[in-house]
């Protein structure tokens, strides 16, 4: 398979982002290594809006070095840094992570199969199911890294295609995913049944006030 239409000099960051999400999807197809579109491209396949920095793709542990050769070979600069869980690719200076550990865990081939085949950018490629892109994005939320409005927006688009009870599931010793699902309930998205919020109602009567003269 060849990538039509990419671009020996890009005119723009996001054109050469597309071009290495490609190239890295055809490389991967190419060399029969199982992989899935991750993270805010995926999202963006399957409705939410278009993610303004790099793209994210999942292969197993085992099939790292398969994958680094291959997508060299697509004319991207690999690097390895120092986190144990990923992989860079370098199109023209924009950024494709390749993930091998996702939310703590090894990329399984099970992982994998539950994707979809969609057709991104005009390239046929295996997608992320949408419950297993949220309940990633849900679980990695923390101190340091808890932007709601980003996620709300993803989880809007993608709310019928989400398996809401697994991801209940998969958040449960997760605070700040817990928090955000119930903000997801409150605001209706999930669908689930809730009840109005019971507030101690506050005093209406004003202690008098005291003089000393």
């Amino acid at each position: 398979m060849t990538v039509q239409g990419a671009l020996e000099n890009p005119p723009d960051d996001r054109t050469a982002l597309q071009d290495g999400l490609r190239l890295v999807a055809v490389a991967l197809t190419d060399a029969q290594i199982p992989f899935a579109l991750v993270g805010g491209y995926a999202s963006w396949a399957r409705g939410a809006p278009e993610p303004s920095h790099d793209a994210d793709f999942a292969v197993p542990e085992e099939d790292v070095e398969r994958a680094k050769a291959a997508i060299a070979a697509a004319g991207l600069q690999v690097e390895q840094p120092a986190e144990n869980w990923l992989f860079k690719a370098f199109h023209h200076g924009q950024l494709v992570d390749v993930l091998f550990r996702m939310v703590g865990e090894p990329v399984t081939r099970e992982l994998l199969a539950r994707s979809d085949e969609l057709e991104v950018l005009a390239v046929r490629m295996p997608v992320l199911a949408a419950t297993d892109i949220v309940s990633a994005k849900m679980r990695v939320l923390g101190e340091h890294a808890c932007d709601f409005g980003r996620l709300l927006a993803i989880v809007r688009a993608l709310r019928e295609q989400i398996d809401w009870d697994r991801v209940r599931e998969d958040v449960r010793d997760h605070p700040y995913g817990k928090a955000f699902l119930f903000l997801v309930d409150e605001l209706g998205i999930t669908g689930a049944p809730h009840g109005p919020v019971d507030v101690e109602p506050g005093r209406t009567d004003a202690p008098a006030a005291t003089s000393d003269a």
